[in-house]
């Protein structure tokens, strides 16, 4: 495993970090317990020492499995990260019963890497209105946290004014080689890295959507490069190459994408591209950015819809029917595993969704254009 050094606070960090917001489930989306902590602590065995979770991920069935998974001497070797979703509490009080049931969950005294969780102007508003600063410096002297730091989706002006208005620790940004411009982007990242910060790196692959069903015309770019090698692959050597990217965040669900991962940063020439390579890279961003109408992580910030929509799923298969031509089978998926009562064509526009968003994606827009697109 490849490691890397958060420079600030002097903390080493394999350069593939272990995210719990895409665990395995079964068909009741319950997180399936066994496989889950099989994957984790094989992650750890192998040299992963970064794992990350959330107070909301999986409905809070991610932070107690992880608890779980990290007994037996798991939990001294990682640098261990959860974040504070301050939207949910309505008061000082709300955000310490928050972090108490946290440590309660993780079944750990102490927590490394604590972050203000999805930092836009919205919940910005939001840590000034509840004094969550003050609480996190009350935490880290206690020792109950070590690092203080954040994660970010907004824009690029409002992230450099989120990074000046306190002396972080470390933050997280939203980067694949899809998303250069977006939000933070390349240059939040380098002006982190200016100010010292060791950034964690969310959505690498993008959600998956960079690996799954490669789009013909994308393969076909894909098949001149010099070396042959998986989306996954040029993905994460595409990160490497830049130094300012201290750890990537990987949702690994299945142990062949872990072990897949693993090997890719392992190498210790995954930080090499020629220009030829970042040119090819270049050329498959600009054809997805071509064919993908509306760019959904799939992260479920959005859920629960009011109407009981799969917002994510359907944006899914609505950017699958442009990417892939119209399809036919993209519309007889849609048809069999969106029920009856929770098409597209049921949204009624009320946007509870946007408000949650954090790629501020119109998906009221979006639901329209997939009913008139697929027909429901």
């Amino acid at each position: 495993m490849q490691y890397r050094t958060f420079k600030k606070i002097n903390e080493k960090t394999s350069l593939l970090g272990m995210g719990c917001m895409r665990l395995p489930v079964d068909s009741n989306d319950t997180v399936k317990e066994e496989e889950t902590i099989r994957i984790i602590r094989d992650a750890i065995d192998g040299g992963v020492n970064y794992v990350d979770t959330a107070f909301m991920y999986h409905n809070g069935q991610s932070e107690k499995i992880l608890g779980k998974a990290l007994k037996d001497g798991y939990r001294e070797k990682i640098l261990l990260a959860d974040k504070m979703p301050i939207w949910f509490a309505k008061d000082e009080d709300g955000m310490r019963t928050i972090f108490e049931k946290q440590m309660t969950r993780l079944d750990t005294d102490c927590i490394d890497m604590y972050l203000i969780h999805n930092v836009d102007r919205g919940v910005w508003k939001r840590v000034q209105k509840l004094n969550l600063i003050p609480y996190l410096e009350e935490l880290k002297a206690a020792g109950r946290i070590r690092h203080i730091g954040f994660s970010f989706h907004d824009s690029y002006d409002f992230f450099l004014e989120v990074l000046d208005a306190y002396d972080w620790d470390f933050c997280q940004i939203q980067l694949n080689f899809m998303d250069k411009n977006h939000q933070a982007g390349v240059k939040g990242l380098k002006a982190a890295a200016e100010r010292g910060l060791g950034v964690v790196i969310m959505e690498p692959l993008k959600g998956g959507r960079i690996t799954d069903a490669v789009p013909p015309t994308v393969q076909k770019i894909w098949d001149e490069a010099p070396t042959r090698r998986t989306p996954a692959e040029w993905a994460f050597k595409w990160l490497a190459n830049m130094p300012e990217v201290t750890v990537m965040l990987s949702g690994m669900n299945a142990e062949a994408q872990l072990q897949e991962n693993m090997k890719t940063l392992s190498d210790e020439h995954v930080a090499d591209l020629t220009q030829e390579e970042k040119d090819i890279i270049d050329r498959v961003s600009d054809e997805y950015n071509r064919l993908i109408k509306y760019s959904c992580t799939g992260c479920n910030y959005c859920m629960p819809c009011p109407q009981k929509l799969d917002i994510p799923r359907i944006l899914r298969y609505f950017n699958d029917w442009n990417v892939y031509e119209q399809n036919p089978s993209t519309k007889l998926e849609y048809e069999t595993w969106i029920p009856a009562g929770r098409h597209a064509s049921d949204c009624i526009g009320c946007k509870a969704c946007e408000e949650k968003c954090p790629q501020h994606l119109p998906i009221s827009q979006a639901m329209k254009e997939a009913a008139e697109a697929m027909g429901v």
